[in-house]
Order: C-alpha cells, then sequence, then structure tokens
C-alpha cells in the first residue's frame, strides 16, 4: 500500500518539496532582489528592498518549517497568516 497516492510518504514528500520551494524563494529574496521590486514595489511602495528582504525571511523560516513533521503544522499555520497578510497589503496598495 505504499505505493499509493495517498500514502503518508507521499505526502510528507510533497510537504517537503513545498516547504524547499518555498525556502528556496525565500533564499532568492537575498540572492537576486532585483528579481522581485517589480511585483514587491507595488505592494510596499515604501522601503521596498527591506520588505523584500523581510518577506525573503519570512518565506524562508516558513518554508523550512513546512520541510519537517514537527513543525509542518506550525509552518501551516504561519503560512496561511502570511498569504492573508501578503492579500491584505496587495488590496490596500491597489
Amino acid at each position: 500500500m505504499s505505493g499509493s497516492k495517498n500514502s503518508p510518504n507521499t505526502k510528507g514528500s510533497k510537504n517537503r518539496l513545498l516547504g524547499l520551494a518555498l525556502a528556496g524563494t525565500g533564499a532568492a529574496h537575498f540572492a537576486v532582489p532585483a528579481a522581485f521590486e517589480p511585483l514587491s514595489a507595488k505592494v510596499f511602495p515604501q522601503d521596498t528592498r527591506q520588505w523584500i528582504y523581510r518577506n525573503g525571511a519570512t518565506e524562508l523560516a516558513l518554508g523550512l518549517a513546512l520541510t519537517s513533521p514537527r513543525t509542518r503544522r506550525l509552518g501551516t499555520l504561519g503560512l496561511a497568516a502570511y498569504g492573508a497578510w501578503l492579500a491584505s497589503r496587495a488590496l490596500g496598495n491597489r
């Protein structure tokens, strides 16, 4: 049964990959911050570069939290809160 689509190993692997992708995106905020400026400037018109770094740190931390079963629940809650906060910023700066 370990090969079934919904087996715990498959779900854990997907969660780990999602976490690593988010952490990688967070790290990219530091490696190539200019790549995030066009979108970030719309949502964070003041101190854009500082917000790029803050968001990168947040995404890196949340992504790493999603990779481990021990911290996944907290990471999921944090990601939901972060997504809601980003959406509210985007709507508020339209």
